[in-house]
């Protein structure tokens, strides 16, 4: 009997050594899976801390290289895209409204786009006299700026407000010109001379062959007159940046178009980008103007 009850506690000190080793190896168990977790979150926390330093460094050393920042610490797209090009001395903080251009401003890129427009006309083989209306049309692409600048005048707009004010420029320009009784096809091509081939443009988002052929001159010399001459929010880029960066968005243009702009604009004896010299019939055109 005594023997009996003895060899039962003796069992029973087994089970609960048994038990408590089984507990402690599973506890040892857990807390080493546990553990492991906890090292892997810290591990990819860390890691991913890291990877986010890294970029940080990366977009600051870039952002150093595009310019000084502005005041909310974020860059404009033109800054990044002058330091892009090597344009270091920019940006240019815009301290002026969108309509800010002088007359005179606006006048030197009516010529500029007029001049430049003949002669892709010309390189295209159209006749005399639809390289004579887009003379006209160059010149006068931007006069619906003219009457929104006088209504804008004394107004403290926000640049969203006179962006979309902008963009009614061309319509307002194509109602102004009819009323003074120019050609349907000079009043068109200025409708038309933000329209871009893929779609992007506007006032009514045309496509490819929709967009009448004078417009989709007037688009490319328009954008290349541009970015070459000073504007309010911004410097003037050097001519071969200037074409780099259309050639980066050829897709809106008609490539017929610029492959004829192309080579109006490097004739040049050095092969240079370079504005051609201005044609005494397109002076001519201009004084009658």
């Amino acid at each position: 009997m005594k023997k009996n009850r003895t060899e039962k506690d003796n069992l029973e000190r087994e089970k609960e050594k048994a038990g408590k080793k089984g507990t402690e190896k599973g506890e040892e168990k857990a807390g080493k899976k546990s553990t492991e977790k906890g090292g892997e979150k810290a591990g990819k926390k860390s890691t991913d801390k890291g990877r986010d330093k890294n970029r940080k460094k990366t977009r600051g050393k870039a952002g150093e290289k595009a310019g000084s920042k502005n005041k909310g610490g974020k860059k404009t797209g033109i800054e990044y895209r002058s330091a892009k090009h090597g344009l270091d001395r920019m940006p240019y903080h815009n301290t002026r409204h969108l309509f800010g251009s002088k007359m005179s401003e606006q006048l030197e890129h009516g010529k500029q786009v007029s001049s430049l427009a003949y002669e892709v006309g010309r390189e295209l083989g159209l006749s005399d006299d639809a390289c004579m209306d887009l003379i006209i049309a160059g010149f006068f692409h931007d006069i619906g700026k003219t009457e929104l600048a006088e209504e804008e005048e004394g107004k403290s707009t926000l640049l969203v407000e006179e962006m979309n004010s902008v963009r009614l420029h061309p319509r307002v320009g194509y109602d102004i010109l009819k009323r003074h009784g120019f050609s349907e096809e000079i009043c068109r091509d200025v409708l038309y001379h933000h329209e871009n081939v893929d779609g992007s443009g506007y006032p009514e988002n045309l496509e490819g062959p929709n967009i009448p052929l004078g417009a989709c001159i007037l688009r490319v010399c328009d954008v290349f007159c541009a970015l070459i001459q000073d504007r309010p929010y911004r410097r003037a880029f050097p001519p071969e940046t200037a074409m780099q960066m259309m050639i980066e968005e050829v897709e809106k243009y008609d490539l017929r178009v610029f492959l004829a702009f192309q080579r109006v604009l490097h004739r040049s004896p050095d092969g240079r980008v370079s504005m051609p010299e201005v044609r005494p019939e397109v002076r001519g055109v201009w004084k009658k103007l």
